[in-house]
């Protein structure tokens, strides 16, 4: 009998402290990573993943080309994007994965996260210069080497490249992260109107890397309570390297609201602290994979490819 073209891995349950060959939250050169999309797929494809998502901030540029080499490599692909979003003043960020591509009013949303971004570029760019980084929004577009909207990374590359921290986790310590001079958040459109957008256009809206946030746990529920209020039901178990503790107190909010469990490293760059696939092991856990999600189940057994045709790319 011959075998299928894309052999059905993903089981229905977690299993206790296993790893598993998907990826759901990585970076390209379409928005601050180091990789053009086709190199993260091949990449992928080289670490042994059979399943991922391409999760750019607040943008879907780079899905074409990803879902082309994605073909060529024989992996899944689930078109995704990271919104960045507030949330009782703090920086939030939601990965919306989206089976069917683009659609509906993330489509707005999507050119609204556009142009938030540009303003909020020239806000750090202002505070930057004035702690020493002179003509800070040039060389920020110098490191990003594109056209698009600028990030963090972009400003955190250029502090480096100017002598002015030793290196990128330096200049976040600093400058950038939060609470810091160039983390300008009043740009970023409320959590709920997020979720709202990936949900009303056919997509799985994801909480990113709740243990990164420092809340309290109590604080954590009321994100979750809100962020489920607004239609969100997901969140990521796992996000690169976490306190297996914590992971599985984590898991015990998300089976008390009927969440669904995503996994992802978050990764951007190579040599860094994460890799595609690079991330702590699931827990034993109540809590379904996201795989098990209805708008996502046919991952299980999809053809090599993006899910969907990911037109009217922002």
């Amino acid at each position: 009998m011959p075998m299928p073209l894309f052999p059905t891995l993903l089981p229905a349950v977690f299993d206790a402290d296993q790893r598993y060959s998907v990826d759901l939250h990585m970076h390209s050169t379409a928005s601050d990573g180091a990789m053009t999309p086709t190199e993260l797929v091949e990449l992928c494809a080289a670490r042994g993943l059979t399943h991922m998502s391409l999760t750019d901030h607040d943008t879907m540029a780079g899905i074409d080309e990803a879902g082309q080499a994605a073909r060529q490599a024989g992996l899944c692909l689930v078109p995704g994007c990271e919104l960045s979003t507030r949330w009782q003043g703090i920086n939030i960020h939601v990965v919306a994965l989206m089976p069917g591509g683009v659609q509906g009013p993330l489509i707005e949303g999507l050119e609204q996260q556009r142009q938030a971004r540009i303003q909020r570029a020239e806000v750090i760019a202002q505070r930057l210069e004035k702690a020493g980084l002179e003509n800070a929004l040039e060389k920020a577009r110098q490191q990003a080497g594109s056209d698009r909207p600028l990030g963090r990374p972009d400003f955190a590359r250029a502090l480096v490249a100017e002598g002015l921290v030793a290196d990128w986790a330096t200049a976040f310590k600093r400058y950038l992260g939060s609470g810091k001079k160039g983390d300008v958040k009043a740009h970023w459109p409320e959590i709920g109107d997020a979720v709202r957008w990936v949900v009303d256009s056919g997509g799985v809206a994801v909480i990113a890397h709740p243990l990164r946030y420092g809340l309290t746990r109590r604080k954590r529920g009321l994100l979750m309570d809100d962020f489920q209020a607004a239609g969100g039901d997901a969140a990521e178990l796992v996000s690169g390297q976490q306190n297996p503790d914590s992971t599985r107190d984590l898991a015990r909010q998300l089976v008390e609201r009927g969440f669904y469990a995503s996994m992802g490293s978050d990764f951007h760059f190579p040599g860094s602290h994460a890799a595609p696939g690079s991330m702590s092991v699931v827990p034993r856990t109540a809590a379904p994979p996201i795989w098990q999600h209805p708008r996502l189940m046919h991952l299980r057994d999809a053809p090599p490819g993006p899910l969907a045709a990911a037109s009217a790319m922002v």
